[in-house]
């Protein structure tokens, strides 16, 4: 780990103070830590997809690469404690495959794929929308080897050409390259979720003095996509102010003491616009909001609490998810904040799979989850027939889905519900793929367009229009 002051300038001084938490430990021997060995895994997961076969086998190397590079304690640590397979994507045949890339920096199985495919090539894996069998096809047919072939190759009307490619295949690529690059990095908001929960855990195992550990970033502002994985951590050992370590990877662990935890985690939370129109009301009303906290002169005014500095700066508490330079200053101020969806306003859920279709729990399973949350109801939703890719229902798998519906309802009592759903298919001509004798057996309907994505938007249009307009 990399040591940063508060405002982000390299400071050997405050190395004393960081005894908290480990730095890179360096064993005798040359090993590789979790972020080289995390890059070295989505090599694997990459050079596995081009190959064909499972598809599971390249999402799981991918997503144990992502746990990796989320560790705060080296990996050699954990290798020694022999601990590997408690981190989230990592079970026994994986956590083989991470101990012979942390010793040795590569796998007999990776130098073998090496020899297939060119490094290049799997840039292109990062494109929406862009599967490997069409990667590899670019790369077969047209001699693509890199993201930047390929955005040539698209202005060039070179791939439209090509056998098993085409013109609105070409589009696809022209549209989704800069998409790729702006989204580099970056993790859905539910797997993020996961990494720092778990960075959470383990960095309260390994230091127990910590007193308080916080998720900030863009996941504490309930961001879809996130870039910033970082943590909050207070600890009785700072005798200097604020500090952050950074990982090699992408998680920031930012240390702190009691007396400014409020501003530390405003601060690591974001977004970069929120804090700087917080800096330009505090300028104005002649104050200064840094890393100490929010300051008039040298006296400060509030650190402790996030409550307490926008109390100080005259505003309401604005919640994290608001937090993203949009008007949220100005309609706090006039007291126009609207409210906000919480946990505690969700009574059930609905639109759920089962293992029946493409889910991968069975329905009693999701239903007793469901109450132990406190949900009053519980709505399933698998596929319809149409989408046999997804294990869509039958009719009679529908009638016994019914039926067992119906044993463990009358087995709650009146505080809990299974609702009957599916999801049906919007066949091309509007109508749904179940006839109305069936549909009308559902307590709800969610219909989706799975297919015939090229219609001309009147076509696509008139065919929603037809759907919903079923009664």
């Amino acid at each position: 780990m990399a040591v940063r002051t508060a405002d982000g300038d390299a400071d050997g001084s405050k190395m004393a103070a960081l005894s908290v938490i480990p730095v890179k430990v360096r064993s005798v021997m040359a090993t590789f830590d979790a972020q080289a060995v995390a890059q070295l895994l989505r090599e694997f997961a990459g050079r596995s997809s081009l190959r064909g076969g499972n598809p599971y086998r390249a999402k799981a190397y991918a997503r144990a690469a992502d746990s990796l590079s989320a560790l705060v304690v080296p990996l050699a640590q954990i290798l020694e404690a022999g601990r590997l397979t408690e981190i989230p994507g990592i079970g026994d045949a994986i956590a083989d495959i991470v101990t012979k890339l942390h010793g040795t920096g590569t796998h007999p199985s990776l130098e073998a794929m090496r020899k297939e495919i060119p490094a290049g090539v799997l840039e292109m894996l990062a494109v929406p929308g862009l599967r490997a069998d069409k990667v590899l096809k670019l790369y077969k047919s047209l001699g693509i080897t890199s993201l930047a072939d390929l955005e040539q190759a698209a202005r060039e009307d070179r791939i439209k050409g090509a056998k098993g490619l085409g013109g609105a295949l070409q589009a696809k690529i022209f549209r989704s390259v800069q998409m790729a690059r702006s989204g580099k990095g970056r993790l859905h908001m539910h797997r993020a979720a996961i990494l720092l929960e778990s960075a959470v855990r383990c960095l309260q195992q390994a230091h127990p003095e910590l007193r308080r550990v916080a998720i900030a970033g863009d996941l504490r502002r309930g961001c879809e996509l996130i870039a910033d994985l970082a943590l909050v951590a207070e600890t009785p050992a700072l005798t200097d102010g604020p500090t952050t370590l950074e990982s090699d990877g992408r998680l920031k662990v930012h240390l702190t003491d009691q007396h400014h935890y409020g501003i530390t985690l405003l601060l690591a939370t974001g977004s970069p616009q929120h804090i700087e129109g917080l800096r330009a009301l505090a300028s104005r009303k002649r104050l200064m909001l840094g890393p100490e906290g929010l300051r008039r002169g040298g006296k400060v005014l509030a650190a402790r609490s996030e409550e307490d500095i926008y109390a100080a700066l005259g505003l309401p508490f604005i919640e994290p998810e608001l937090r993203e330079g949009r008007g949220e200053i100005e309609r706090a101020i006039k007291g126009t904040q609207p409210p906000l969806v919480t946990d505690r306003d969700v009574w059930g859920i609905l639109h759920a799979h089962t293992d029946l279709s493409d889910g991968v729990d069975p329905l009693e399973v999701m239903a007793r989850a469901s109450r132990e949350r406190g949900y009053q109801y519980f709505g399933v939703a698998d596929h319809s027939k149409s989408a046999h890719y997804a294990g869509g229902l039958s009719v009679e798998e529908i009638i016994q889905q019914h039926y067992d519906i119906d044993r463990l309802n009358g087995s709650y009592g009146n505080d809990f519900r299974i609702l009957k759903g599916v999801e049906s298919d919007i066949l091309a001509d509007g109508s749904l793929d179940y006839p109305d004798d069936v549909l009308e057996r559902f307590d709800f309907v969610v219909a989706s367009v799975h297919s015939r994505f090229k219609l001309d938007p009147k076509s696509q249009t008139d065919r929603i229009l037809h759907a919903v307009a079923n009664p």
